[in-house]
């Protein structure tokens, strides 16, 4: 039988340390995930790799077995001469006990899937199983995101079946026990000598046949529109996740519902730009201003403020205006604005303006370029 290098798998080298093992784990299994590439046999072979991968080497344990052997089983044991034994199976291993469940396993996996997909990940069975999440993309102005704001949404959401009152279930109807899983929701498959669980193909991981709610197929849910008010904090940016509890769809067999998670993306603006959390303006100026210095009212998103140029300001030079720039997401701080000015040369056109400037190279010889080859 040909072994499997799960450090391939999971593609990390065979030093790499847990947090590097567990970030290319999410990373793959999220990518692979059945949920995900919904009928896609190659990708749910993947994710069973994946899972098996990850199991192994998330542990020391098992971890420190499998590159010694180049496999993992609980059913082997290491006599005390060091050589590989089998324990009580009559010379041959025995994978029966390695249970490759497509549903998401039990442990650290049910854990990590639980973070990742929200208990979607969670194997099906004949209890309630909560609903998806649901992702909402909300595309806002540069004020919006720096300001907050309130809006209405609507969104595409499973609800529960008013019929059945979210079971699934017509109570009016018989039910009998699936008689290929025999009430587990659960139908083992093998090949070759490996076992893999997955929820019941003839009932559809319920455990019983008949008795479904005709207005929700069974499922327990309906698809609907409903329309929420969100209300967005000042200082999101491009990239930033809200969750909003329990708006996702709703769960089945009476599960509770996922959630709603807003994606914001902020459009530019045409005169602020927004580095972390300040924000950045050029400003023009002119000679005589950069020369002899000048007061200027700047816009800021609080609206107008007073900024000082000094006597003798260079083009490119920046100031800072504190505390007016993106609020914190905690709402105690605020980031700055940094106020770069721009020396705008006036366009000459007449011979008294030319002799202006002649006479004020004469009174100012300095050459600012006299350092540059030294």
């Amino acid at each position: 039988m040909r072994r499997e290098d799960y450090y391939q798998i999971l593609g990390v080298s065979r030093n790499a340390k847990e947090p590097e093992i567990k970030k290319a784990y999410r990373r793959l299994a999220r990518k692979n995930h059945p949920d995900v590439n919904p009928g896609d046999r190659a990708a749910e072979e993947r994710f069973k790799k994946i899972q098996e991968a990850y199991d192994v080497l998330s542990d020391p344990k098992k971890r420190a077995m499998y590159d010694k052997y180049g496999f993992y089983s609980e059913n082997f044991k290491e006599p005390p001469g060091g050589g590989p034994g089998f324990g009580d199976f009559g010379g041959g291993f025995d994978f029966s006990g390695l249970d490759f469940d497509a549903g998401g396993g039990t442990g650290g996996f049910g854990q990590i899937f639980s973070e990742l997909f929200g208990g979607s990940a969670r194997a099906q069975g004949t209890g309630p199983a909560r609903g998806e999440d649901i992702e909402h993309h909300l595309n806002i102005s540069f004020m919006e995101a720096i300001q907050g704001m309130s809006t209405r949404l609507t969104i595409n959401r499973g609800t529960p079946c008013r019929t059945c009152m979210g079971t699934g279930v017509d109570r009016s109807k018989g039910q009998q026990v699936c008689m290929v899983c025999q009430g587990t929701g659960r139908e083992s498959r093998s090949r070759g000598i490996m076992r893999f669980s997955s929820p019941c193909r003839a009932c559809g991981g319920s455990g019983h046949l008949g008795g479904r709610c005709d207005s929700c197929g069974g499922s327990g849910r309906i698809a609907t529109q409903e329309t929420i008010t969100v209300r967005i904090p000042p200082g999101v940016d491009t990239g930033f996740r809200m969750r909003v509890a329990q708006k996702g769809s709703a769960g089945r067999g009476g599960g509770p519902p996922g959630d709603l998670y807003l994606i914001i993306s902020v459009r530019p603006h045409g005169f602020f730009t927004r580095h972390g959390s300040d924000i950045h303006c050029v400003i023009p100026i002119t000679v005589t201003e950069a020369a002899l210095g000048t007061k200027l009212e700047v816009p800021t998103i609080d609206g107008r403020t007073l900024l000082r140029i000094p006597p003798g300001t260079q083009s490119g030079q920046k100031f800072r205006l504190r505390g007016k720039g993106v609020p914190s997401l905690r709402g105690d701080v605020r980031g700055n604005q940094i106020v770069e000015v721009r020396v705008v040369v006036p366009r000459v056109a007449d011979e008294r303006s030319r002799e202006i400037l002649r006479e004020l190279a004469r009174l100012n010889p300095e050459d600012p370029r006299q350092n540059m080859l030294n």
